[in-house]
């Protein structure tokens, strides 16, 4: 399965139309992808149509401050986990308009692995807000590769995901 800047930016295109059909904003809260998802979605000529806004929280001060992720969640589970990415997730929509987020946590590496965490564990959350209600969707995954691998194949996943919520 290719994964090259051009097969992002077709995805990405992807998005946008399924965002402006649906009249649906986006926003992305990435740690281990730094701003990677945002950089994809905003390539896109007229994304300003459907893209809110774009977290980039690599500290888990930043989660906590930016996305209101709280201090014991991350104490207890970390920040690489799915109670994490969910409450990114959750963050990202109550903190702006959208009507869809995004959110990505993981161990691209090459250092950072721990027991239960090796390089290349990533969780994936997708939030949708329904009036008041928000619903999230998260998925983990074990990607293989170098740092750069490890980021492309979840700014696909994360795309592809958007197609789906």
């Amino acid at each position: 399965m290719p994964n090259t800047d051009r097969d992002l930016a077709r995805l990405a295109a992807r998005v946008g139309r399924h965002l402006l059909k649906a009249r649906r904003g986006v926003a992305t809260a990435e740690s281990c992808t730094g701003g990677w998802i945002a950089k994809a979605l905003t390539d896109i000529a007229g994304s300003s149509q459907w893209f809110i806004e774009g977290f980039v929280t690599y500290s888990n001060a930043s989660k906590v401050s930016r996305l209101g992720v709280s201090p014991s969640v991350l104490r207890i589970q970390g920040a690489v986990s799915e109670a994490t990415v969910r409450a990114m997730a959750t963050g990202a929509l109550k903190r702006t308009g959208a009507q869809l987020a995004v959110a990505v946590t993981g161990i691209a590496g090459p250092g950072g692995a721990m027991p239960g965490k090796p390089v290349g564990t990533v969780w994936l959350g997708w939030a949708e807000r329904r009036g008041r209600a928000i619903r999230v969707a998260v998925q983990l995954k074990h990607f293989r590769g170098d740092r750069d691998a490890v980021r492309r194949k979840t700014v696909r996943v994360a795309l592809k995901g958007l197609l789906d919520v």
